[in-house]
């Protein structure tokens, strides 16, 4: 459509300059016929078609005998009710020879019966519209043809990427998750696509390894306690025992039951805070109150291991959240801070430090911090997930569960866990978004 209003324009253009140069041309011989009549006429037609120009004149007496012009004679077209007409005529060149040519002119009769035509030699005009044709045939040609080779190339190509990843889905599919979608660095739509997906599949490989790796540490974890359950009950029917022993017996089976229970209890309010099942409970929750409690719950404990908790807050801190879960966490965070927080290092006060500030980007940090032993960098993101302990002989009571725990809840609630140094120990920090009361 472009192509053809650029050729439309530019002929419509041609055409209009001829018709306003024949036009300007009649002026000029009506003014000189009104001042001196035919004579005046005759003379002039004759002094212009001297003219080696493009223009044509030719004047008749009424027998049709030329009396002026550079036209042989009358053409033969019939000219319409504007009195315009196309012709062709033969004109003769400078090496005598004679070409036959276009021409437009518009013809009139004078009084009398006397026949005047006025006009002009359209040829040049003509090749110039014939050239404007061709070269626009050839571009609409060439737009064709490089448009469907660009789209054929286009084509083949989004194909064959597709094709790609088909081949690495059905692979993805056959349980190969190690395998991820061809990306071509080109940073369009397929590559966007091609990165969520892998995204998505780094997030379903590392769940599948953690599931792996729970499965393997429920088995070991808790095939031991089970294992020692019967062992105890299966000895103790085999042997004659008095009603105290099996009164003991009785209590350490409980003992251990209370164990396990308390392993299935955190995997389950893992898997409800990792599922976010609890969001529609939430409700405002004062952190202050929250660590307070857990403090005064856990300060006759650290007392008997010589320890001292420091519990420090801002007033009017609120966060949105489910109190129970909270108060689960800041427990699990005061009990591996008894555990593991007893001074190392010569001289250093046996103090647990606990914290709900705001840090002035929205944000209510909950901080438990100790003077212990610490945990390594390197092994601060390994020691969050679930039943990793650091302690190689897994002497000290726990399941390894406490800090997934945690982190579990700080995702549910918008929030993050980070694993500071205490310097020297270790401080846990929760940071949740704040709300206003």
């Amino acid at each position: 459509m472009l192509l053809a209003y650029v050729y439309w324009n530019t002929a419509g253009f041609l055409a209009r300059q001829t018709d306003e140069a024949v036009q300007a041309e009649i002026t000029g011989l009506a003014e000189q016929y009104a001042q001196g009549g035919l004579p005046l006429l005759v003379q002039t037609v004759i002094q212009r078609s001297r003219d080696p120009g493009q223009g044509l004149y030719l004047l008749l007496d009424p027998a049709g005998r030329v009396l002026a012009g550079n036209l042989d004679g009358r053409p033969a077209a019939t000219p319409g009710a504007d009195r315009w007409i196309d012709f062709a005529y033969h004109r003769r060149t400078l090496d005598g020879t004679t070409e036959l040519k276009s021409a437009r002119a518009r013809v009139f009769l004078l009084p009398e019966g006397f026949y005047l035509l006025v006009g002009r030699d359209v040829q040049e005009r003509r090749e110039i519209e014939k050239l404007i044709t061709n070269a626009l045939i050839w571009a609409i040609g060439l737009t064709i043809a490089l448009g469907l080779a660009g789209g054929l190339f286009m084509s083949r190509n989004m194909l064959a990427r597709v094709d790609d990843i088909n081949r690495s889905s059905r692979d993805i599919m056959q349980g190969d998750l190690s395998q991820r979608l061809p990306i071509a660095g080109t940073g369009d739509e397929l590559d966007q696509l091609a990165r969520n997906l892998n995204a998505m599949l780094d997030q379903i490989e590392a769940l599948m390894i953690g599931m792996r790796q729970v499965t393997d540490n429920v088995a070991h974890d808790l095939r031991s306690p089970l294992n020692r359950l019967r062992n105890r009950l299966e000895v103790t029917l085999m042997q004659d025992s008095s009603p105290e022993e099996y009164r003991h017996a009785l209590e350490r089976t409980i003992a251990e039951a209370d164990s396990l229970l308390t392993t299935f209890n955190a995997l389950l309010m893992i898997a409800r805070a990792e599922a976010g099942s609890l969001r529609e409970s939430m409700t405002p929750v004062d952190a202050v109150a929250v660590i307070s409690d857990s403090a005064e719950l856990y300060e006759p404990v650290a007392e008997e291991q010589g320890l001292r908790l420091d519990v420090e807050g801002t007033p009017g801190l609120h966060v949105r959240g489910n109190r129970e879960l909270l108060a689960q966490a800041m427990a699990n965070l005061l009990d591996n801070a008894i555990k593991h927080g007893k001074p190392v290092a010569p001289g250093v006060e046996p103090t647990i430090r606990v914290t709900a500030r705001e840090d002035g980007a929205g944000q209510v940090l909950l901080s438990v911090a100790d003077h212990g032993a610490g945990i390594p960098a390197d092994k601060r993101g390994h020691v969050l997930e679930r039943f990793v302990r650091l302690e190689a002989s897994r002497n000290t009571p726990g399941s390894g569960l406490g800090l997934s725990l945690v982190a579990a809840v700080a995702r549910l609630h918008g929030g993050q866990i980070r694993l500071e140094d205490n310097n020297p120990g270790l401080k846990v920090v929760l940071s949740l978004p704040a709300v206003a009361r």
